[in-house]
């Protein structure tokens, strides 16, 4: 005469709602965190970077952050005025991914914004769009080996991932 306190944990309506609730949290589980990222970049890139910053808002993409770059220059002649502003959007970002193209090896700006964000301690990632990355790389990319990644959703969420996580 099996005890039991008579409950009916065991229907199958109770049953279907554990599971529902189990795939509910394992779905939860398995989207990656969502990372503050700073976005370095030459001004005329502009449209893809925008593209980029379209699909971290879209909620069926594996590319998923909060855009701490800037999205219109500082309006300023004061180069240190503008280090200080970009600095502390760097500061309060967890990684930069830096979009390469055939002019950004010309960029003053983007290989500070490298520099700036690895002597913080910051993850880097250089992305591009195409085939294959541009013939030439901005110093500090070639320098401090950082990983180039093609703009393909899969790839590019990994290596935000891990790069957030690196020390």
């Amino acid at each position: 005469m099996g005890g039991g306190g008579g409950g009916d944990y065991l229907a199958p309506r109770n049953f279907e709602r554990l599971a529902q609730a189990a795939k509910e949290a394992m779905k939860t589980a398995a989207k990656p965190q969502r990372r503050n990222v700073f976005l370095s970049f030459v001004e005329e890139d502009i449209a893809n970077v925008n593209l980029l910053r379209g699909q971290a808002k879209n909620e069926n993409n594996d590319i998923e952050f909060n855009d701490w770059s800037l999205t219109k220059p500082f309006d300023s002649r004061d180069a240190e005025y503008i280090r200080r502003g970009i600095r502390e959007r760097i500061r309060q970002s967890s990684l930069t991914i830096v979009y390469i193209s055939e002019r950004t090896a010309d960029s003053r700006w983007v290989d500070w914004e490298i520099r700036e964000s690895l002597a913080m301690g910051k993850g880097v990632i250089a992305m591009y769009q195409g085939d294959r990355p541009p013939g030439r790389l901005p110093r500090a990319v070639t320098e401090a080996k950082i990983k180039v990644v093609p703009w393909k959703q899969g790839t590019l969420a990994e290596a935000v991932d891990k790069a957030a996580k690196a020390p």
